[in-house]
């Protein structure tokens, strides 16, 4: 359960004994760059989080029996590698994590508990009891990233919610943040002592400074940046 206080916090329950306590998700941002990812599965699912990990530069790993055009167009072109044919325990062989998309309830749980067994970090799409991470619904405007997760109890409550504030976060949000990084660094390597440093950086980061640089983009385009 969460309380309005707290925002997108999610929290799930976990037995230990006779006593039911509350655990909560721990949100973080990877950097997967060169890290060895596995994916089982290359239909239509597996297509899905294979072009999700594409952007992120993890060295991707695929193994289906059979695999989408997408998916084998991306192995053309050398953006991740791939084996038709069945799963082995030692496609886990030093992987980072783990997604599997089969369509074999069976394969899936048995793919679990290999990864369990190893200390790997394993996603079984849609069987949230199976998952030790679960995939948010991602608004992303450059390199302003905001995720939600309902903890896998209702993707469809996230996406809603996606959907809701790719509405407030426009487009130029990504330029703006873009600016706001460039002049960071600008003021860090300033003159100024820590507090005017801190002030000034928090004015910039201020909705006001924003809607000033909408306004200035409309009056310079003729069209809004959002």
């Amino acid at each position: 359960m969460t309380s309005p206080r707290d925002g997108f916090r999610t929290v799930s329950k976990a037995r230990f004994g006779d006593d039911e306590k509350m655990t909560s998700l721990f949100p973080m941002f990877v950097k997967l760059d060169g890290r060895p990812v596995l994916v089982v599965g290359a239909g239509a699912v597996g297509e899905q989080k294979i072009r999700g990990l594409l952007p992120t530069g993890a060295r991707i790993r695929v193994v289906a029996r059979a695999a989408s055009s997408a998916v084998r167009e991306w192995a053309g072109e050398q953006k991740i590698t791939i084996a038709e044919r069945a799963f082995s325990k030692s496609d886990l062989d030093g992987i980072f994590f783990v997604v599997v998309a089969t369509s074999s309830p069976k394969l899936n749980r048995r793919i679990f508990r290999e990864a369990q067994r190893r200390g790997i970090l394993c996603n079984v799409v849609d069987v949230p009891e199976q998952c030790d991470f679960y995939y948010p619904a991602v608004v992303q405007r450059g390199d302003l990233q905001i995720a939600i997760s309902t903890s896998g109890q209702s993707p469809s409550l996230a996406q809603q919610l996606r959907l809701r504030l790719e509405n407030q976060f426009g487009p130029g949000y990504a330029r703006w943040v873009a600016e706001l990084g460039e002049t960071r660094r600008r003021v860090l390597a300033s003159d100024l002592d820590a507090q005017q440093k801190r002030e000034l950086l928090q004015s910039l980061a201020s909705p006001e400074a924003f809607e000033a640089l909408v306004a200035a983009n409309h009056k310079l385009n003729g069209r809004s940046a959002v």
